[in-house]
Parts: structure tokens; sequence; C-alpha cells
């Protein structure tokens, strides 16, 4: 082989790496991309989920506050109607 031949190999060897360096450079940033985007979604269904919660977890505060009152209100009563049987007895 002549030199001319040499060249022409080691040029195309060069050529097929550059071509595979930037074909994996290219599917590592698409993949790295590609789970970026993922996590924003999964971050935001988290944040709608947070936001789900909390407004549940208030609502049954208010739930139990009302339960609260009334639970009170029960006990006054039967305090009441407690009295009144022992004095009629």
């Amino acid at each position: 082989m002549s030199d001319h031949d040499w060249t022409e190999v080691v040029g195309a060897i060069g050529l097929f790496a550059l071509l595979i360096s930037v074909i994996t450079v290219t599917v590592v940033q698409f993949a790295k991309t590609r789970r970026a985007r993922l996590a924003g979604i999964r971050e935001e269904e988290y944040r709608h989920l947070a936001e789900t919660s909390v407004r549940l977890q208030e609502s049954n505060e208010r739930l139990l506050a009302a339960l609260d009152g009334r639970l009170g209100a029960m006990e006054n009563r039967m305090t009441t109607l407690e009295r009144v049987l022992r004095d009629v007895d």
C-alpha cells in the first residue's frame, strides 16, 4: 500500500470516530432532555397532589370543628338530662 492509501484509511477511521462521537453525544443529550422533561412533569403532578392534599386537610379540619361543636352541644344537653333524671329520682 502506498502512503496515499494509508491516509485514506486513517481519514476514514477518523471520520467514523467523529460520526460515532456525534451520534453518541446526540443520543445522550436527547436522553437527558427527556429525563428532565419527565422530571418536570412528575414534579407538577406532585405539586398538584400536595395542593389537593392541603385542600382536603382543610376541609377535614372544618368538618372536625363542626363536629366538635355539635358534640359539645350534645354533651351539655346530656348533662342537663342527667340532672333532670337525678331530680326526678
